[in-house]
């Protein structure tokens, strides 16, 4: 335990759980006031702690922290930053969410986890409003789940334009990211799609900032995992939002046509939605993202999969209203027509927008059922440009996971036009117009998860040897020259902002940019 917080504990030692060993006598010097402020919302109770220790990667469990903040309030959070920002050796701090990282990038060993949570009772919330110059939009706490702030837009008739697949994230996590799903190649990921946000910076000030105030704040804290500011507020674009939505899937054995079918409709104007991802032997035409064929269905494209190994499966979405429901089967036969799907292997489902948007919920209240939910993660989210998608397959997809047959869960693959994001971001993409988004969404046990994490090494590694300009989504690294390569040309803009919005480096040591923890 560090010294500051020994300090802090003995500050709040007579506010603290009497079974907590007061392991100091000192004190913070002239932070008496702040401190007990800070007293009743700080928790040093073993349940606290191991909530704020893991993530649901379930692979990081060494990062312990010393304390938890349950703030009520953004000033306390700023309080918390102020007394570490002031002190002779600043502690680290790191804003928890959902807490749905995987490699511990929202822990903080030896110091402060804020669980952002606490304050959705008595924050922003969710509020819609409209201006002649903006549109439509709606100002939400950072806290927020989306699935919350999604129902409260809903209620006017309005709704976000990006998602993720999984809404139950907080907008402050995501937009420490990108946000990304099937409605980037055209909305562009969730990032673009904000107009002002309320950051504390790592010296323990508040600015509201947007394009045309503060913007480098602004810019640095979209995708800038953290490394800038706690977002507590975004104001988020918000568009009419459908009745429903045609909802798609066609199957392919040939990769070359169904990266062809895809990379086309992601040029075209029509279409709210694209996806795809891989069916193999070693995973079921269902999953836990939704249980969208039939039971019959399901015979067949196993049959299917037996015959060509690997299958691809393009998933795509239009959105619809009362008023279009009798040119809504026209219109999609238009957008899907000259096609190279395999002949019989197109389903179609009819759901409401909610249900769409949603559809990951089921499957993973199943799977907590069975206890296969909170199990380790070993993801490995990868941005692959266009040019080399083929050796990708070749070498990853075909040589690896299909030939090993060890990963169990979800591979995602999809492309997306990178006219949509703004360089100006922290966020970093492949230096193409089109790069396509993979998922290796692996779920394990204590006996197999490290034969996942082993092979994702291998593929970070082919794909090192083989020149492919990768990014990775969601990154991990473990060192200072790995984190250099990520950012690329942006690591000295990056390291500028750090200098600049929390130059102490106390924020989110988890993602060990700036920290080696």
């Amino acid at each position: 335990m560090s010294f500051l917080i020994s300090s802090l504990i003995s500050v709040l030692g007579r506010y603290l759980n009497p079974l907590i060993s007061i392991k100091s006598s000192s004190s913070i010097p002239n932070h008496g006031t702040l401190s007990v402020k800070l007293a009743p919302k700080l928790h040093f109770t073993s349940d606290a702690i191991k909530m704020a220790s893991t993530d649901f990667g379930k692979i990081i469990t060494s990062n312990i922290p010393s304390a938890v903040l349950f703030p009520s309030h953004i000033d306390d959070i700023k309080n918390l930053i102020t007394l570490s920002y002031n002190s002779t050796t600043p502690f680290p701090i790191a804003a928890r969410g959902h807490g749905h990282s995987v490699r511990g990038q929202a822990t903080a060993r030896d110091g402060v986890v804020v669980d952002m949570k606490s304050l959705s009772n008595s924050h922003v919330g969710t509020r819609v409003s409209w201006t002649s110059s903006l549109g439509y939009y709606a100002d939400v706490g950072g806290e927020q789940l989306w699935i919350d702030v999604l129902c409260a837009t809903l209620e006017h008739g309005l709704a976000p334009v990006s998602w993720t697949d999984y809404l139950y994230l907080t907008v402050g996590g995501t937009l420490s990211n990108a946000g990304m799903s099937g409605q980037a190649f055209y909305y562009g990921p969730q990032i673009s799609n904000v107009l002002e946000l309320g950051v504390i910076t790592g010296k323990g000030e508040f600015f509201t900032c947007s394009k045309h105030t503060n913007s480098e704040l602004f810019y640095a804290v979209l995708g800038g995992l953290g490394q800038f500011g706690i977002i507590t507020r975004a104001r988020i674009v918000l568009d009419k939002a459908p009745k429903r939505v045609k909802w798609v899937r066609m199957l392919y054995h040939d990769f070359s046509a169904f990266t062809r079918d895809q990379e086309h409709l992601i040029s075209i104007t029509g279409l709210d939605y694209v996806e795809g991802h891989l069916l193999m032997n070693q995973s079921s035409a269902n999953n836990w993202r939704s249980s969208f064929f039939s039971p019959n269905d399901v015979s067949n494209i196993a049959s299917l999969i037996t015959q060509h190994k690997i299958i691809y499966c393009l998933e795509v979405v239009k959105y619809y209203d009362d008023f279009t429901t009798h040119t809504i089967d026209k219109e999609l036969k238009v957008l899907l027509e000259g096609l190279s799907f395999n002949p019989g292997f197109v389903f179609e489902k009819d759901v409401t927008f909610m249900d769409f948007l949603n559809r990951v919920r089921s499957g993973e209240l199943q799977l907590q059922s069975q206890g296969l939910w909170d199990v380790p993660h070993p993801w490995l989210n990868l941005f692959v440009p266009k040019s080399r998608i083929f050796d990708f397959h070749q070498g990853v997809i075909v040589n690896m996971i299909h030939a090993r047959n060890i990963t169990r869960g979800l591979v995602l693959l999809y492309p997306t036009n990178r006219k949509r994001w703004d360089d100006r971001m922290s966020a970093v993409t492949p230096d193409e117009d089109i790069f396509y988004s993979v998922g290796l969404l692996c779920s394990g046990d204590n006996d197999n998860w490290k034969a996942m994490d082993e092979q994702n090494k291998d593929i970070l590694e082919f794909c090192e040897k083989a020149g492919i300009r990768f990014k990775q989504y969601l990154p991990h690294y473990t060192t200072r020259e790995e984190w250099i390569d990520h950012f690329g040309e942006k690591w000295s803009i990056f390291q500028e902002r750090k200098t600049m919005f929390d130059p102490k480096m106390i924020l989110s040591p988890g993602q060990r940019i700036f920290h080696h923890v």
